[in-house]
């Protein structure tokens, strides 16, 4: 985190134990937006005089290595594929099922038609689907709100808007006027991916 740090950027880097997985965030000055594809994926420097700082005292690798073996143990570990998510924050969320089994705790990222429990697909929290799946039709923000359960308006616009848009999972249908009230939100082609990888788009 320190070595790709966009340290212009003041978003404080977190690393998040939740119920079922491990999350990163961290600013980033991206090179795209959406989920990364690993097959495809081209590392890029972003600190090249930390880095090689973290190389030369031997805390770091060569410059790739670590999104080829967070890929190759994630899912050896986690029982599934760890998610990369660029933007003006990079995300990183990895599975681990021995942090949900049994302690008795329901931990989410907040209140989505009351206290949701569990984790879908080993990671995504149910919200997050039920509101790429909707949008594959323009939604409104009030409509997507009704979806998530929030009453909160900028909360919801804050907490999980904004979220889904920084990730590149939805787009906005009139760009050059974000506060239009004609304004529509709709599924990206990596909101498209990221449901079909989840089997909720056929």
């Amino acid at each position: 985190m320190l070595i790709h740090r966009e340290y212009m950027n003041a978003f404080p880097a977190k690393l998040i134990i939740e119920q079922g997985q491990v999350r990163t965030e961290n600013s980033s000055k991206p090179h795209g937006f959406g989920l990364l594809n690993p097959t495809t994926f081209t590392p890029f420097p972003k600190n090249p005089i930390i880095g090689a700082f973290f190389r030369t005292i031997g805390r770091a690798d060569e410059l790739g290595s670590g999104v080829r073996k967070l890929m190759k143990y994630g899912k050896e570990f986690g029982g599934s594929d760890p998610q990369l998510f660029e933007g003006d924050v990079f995300r990183i969320i990895v599975s681990v099922p021995e942090f949900g089994r049994g302690d008795g705790l329901n931990v989410t990222n907040g209140q989505v038609g009351g206290q949701v429990g569990g984790q879908v697909d080993g990671q995504v929290e149910p919200w997050v689907l039920e509101v790429l799946f909707a949008c594959q039709e323009p939604k409104k923000s009030k409509e997507i709100q009704e979806i998530t359960g929030i009453r909160h308006r900028e909360t919801f616009q804050r907490k999980y808007l904004d979220k889904l848009l920084e990730m590149g999972l939805l787009n906005r249908t009139i760009e050059d006027k974000p506060k239009s009230r004609l304004q529509k939100y709709k599924l990206t082609e990596n909101g498209r991916e990221f449901l079909s990888v989840h089997n909720k788009v056929k």
